[in-house]
């Protein structure tokens, strides 16, 4: 195993987080508004036309993971992984915890995930594909964050 494989996931997990801003951005609030309206103006049924994105991701995951195993090219393989890893972080922030799709997890009390529920909250404020905000899911403005602070404290009682 090449001891600098981790560290090329965890580039690749972190640069994934800019990647989905602006896919968030300019492509689902872009040209394919149609796939991801459906998120924003919630329609009856458990699947969204949405959950295409996750094809989006997945399928240079596996392409990495699987060309670079047969090649015998592991850049490929780690950046696969770290792109996985990204989805299954997305999967259980986004789809879990802030949309509540599935039951598993519900409220974790810590201000950092109070601003990212905050922070998903004012984005879709917005109907529209225009004039949202905060596109990214796990790096949030600094006004979200303080803002959880205070509540989380204030809920605490210290503050």
């Amino acid at each position: 195993m090449y001891w600098w494989g981790p560290f090329v996931l965890l580039a690749s997990f972190m640069g994934m987080e800019f990647m989905a801003w602006a896919t968030h951005k300019f492509v689902m609030h872009g040209f394919m508004w149609y796939f991801h309206k459906d998120h924003h103006q919630e329609e009856p049924g458990f699947f969204e036309r949405n959950d295409v994105f996750f094809l989006i991701y997945a399928i240079p995951s596996w392409l990495c993971i699987m060309l670079g195993m047969m090649n015998d090219a592991y850049v490929p393989v780690w950046i696969g992984y770290g792109i996985a890893a990204y989805g299954l972080t997305y999967f259980l922030i986004h789809d879990v915890y802030i949309h509540r799709r599935f039951k598993w997890l519900r409220d974790i009390d810590h201000p950092y995930f109070y601003a990212i529920r905050k922070a998903h909250k004012v984005h879709h404020k917005h109907l529209g594909k225009e004039h949202s905000e905060s596109f990214g899911m796990l790096f949030v403005s600094p006004k979200f964050y303080q803002d959880a602070r205070t509540a989380f404290y204030r809920k605490k009682g210290n503050g």
